[in-house]
């Protein structure tokens, strides 16, 4: 118990010494982000900003342990330092230079939103960019914390003698892994791949299982589409590059609708494409390219007018098509009831056939004059 004590005893001029470099770590971080807040502050940059918010934390622990490891180092102070210490040491500063590597992919994120927004209409080169980021963000943090966790187990003399007893073997090992991780390799390459050709883009507009929703979030391993019902499909990434599928907002993001009308041969088609190119000035989800009604098909009871017509994106071409296709119905009720599609009818009286007792009757006669 006297030796535990005298141990300790000796061991308070080093709990004292780290105390001090802890707080002289705090005190010094926190003097220069008071200093950056102040110059970000009346700077409103937008990125500055960010590397506040998101950067404050791992920065202060990481200039603390800096602090505590240079003291440690020193000549007087080295032989009282246990090994084990430094070594807990080494591990959290590995650990917090890869925390702020993450962070710093924040950082870059809120650029990117700030400065390319995908709430404008021709919002196309914008989509493309913040699905690249997204896809490469995920990838930068998965290999940052594989490469942080392998650079911790480095620093422990057992796993080192492992690694390079591994590194012998790499082919038969990578082998192993390779055909027991395909699928999981197959995913990783597939969310690549998408960053790269964009098949699909953040906000894109698609019919993915006969459903049509838009694209929300696109992960290194799953994608998740917003139907227009707000449900949400989630759909695996491979599924975009070994299945069809339609999407609306590839190259831009207008788009045709159709309207189908059917109505009587008695039908004004001239009136009617003159009422629809009316409607379609006085509404506001028409981008004011596109206005056509054409007489599409003939049946022996109606005839089809479809009505084609241009909107800036997906949203607004199907509210521009219910519209119209109310207008145009009301229209025609209105100016031309007579036009409505009906089933026409020719009905003769019947020709009158003499009865059987008529028939009889003569031979009656012919027997009672016999």
């Amino acid at each position: 118990m006297g030796r535990m004590l005298a141990d300790i005893a000796g061991l308070q001029p080093l709990i004292w010494l780290y105390g001090i470099a802890f707080l002289v770590g705090v005190a010094g971080h926190y003097l220069v982000f008071r200093i950056v807040r102040h110059l970000t502050k009346h700077t409103r940059a937008a990125l500055d900003n960010a590397v506040v918010n998101h950067c404050y934390r791992p920065l202060q622990w990481i200039v603390i342990v800096l602090v505590v490891r240079v003291v440690g180092k020193l000549p007087n102070m080295k032989p009282h330092v246990p090994e084990v210490a430094e070594h807990v040491i080494a591990l959290l500063l590995i650990g917090l230079v890869a925390w702020l590597l993450i962070r710093m992919t924040y950082v870059l994120e809120d650029y990117v939103v700030a400065r390319f927004d995908v709430g404008v209409k021709d919002n196309l080169k914008a989509r493309k960019i913040h699905t690249q980021f997204r896809v490469l963000k995920r990838i930068v943090i998965v290999v940052v914390c594989i490469l942080a966790f392998g650079t911790m187990l480095m620093t422990f003399d057992r796993v080192r003698q492992l690694g390079t007893t591994i590194l012998a073997s790499a082919g038969v090992v990578g082998i192993v892994v390779g055909m027991a991780a395909q699928r999981t390799i197959a995913t990783f390459i597939a969310g690549i791949q998408i960053a790269i050709t964009q098949p699909i883009r953040v906000d894109d507009v698609v019919i993915v299982e006969n459903e049509w929703g838009r694209i929300e979030e696109i992960t290194l391993s799953y994608v998740v589409v917003k139907i227009w019902d707000l449900r949400r499909l989630i759909v695996p990434i491979t599924y975009f590059i070994e299945k069809p599928f339609q999407n609306w907002t590839r190259t831009s993001a207008d788009i045709l609708g159709t309207v189908f009308v059917y109505t009587d041969y008695t039908v004004p088609v001239e009136a009617i494409r003159e009422e629809l190119g009316n409607m379609l000035k006085k509404s506001e989800h028409w981008d004011g390219k596109v206005c056509t009604l054409q007489v599409t098909n003939a049946s022996d009871r109606t005839m089809e007018l479809r009505a084609l017509m241009s909107a800036a994106d997906a949203s607004a071409a199907w509210t521009l098509r219910c519209e119209v296709r109310e207008k145009l119905i009301d229209f025609i009720k209105t100016k031309y009831p007579q036009a409505l599609p009906r089933v026409r009818a020719d009905l003769h009286p019947p020709e009158e056939s003499p009865s059987p007792q008529d028939n009889a009757a003569p031979n009656n006669r012919r027997g009672r004059k016999k």
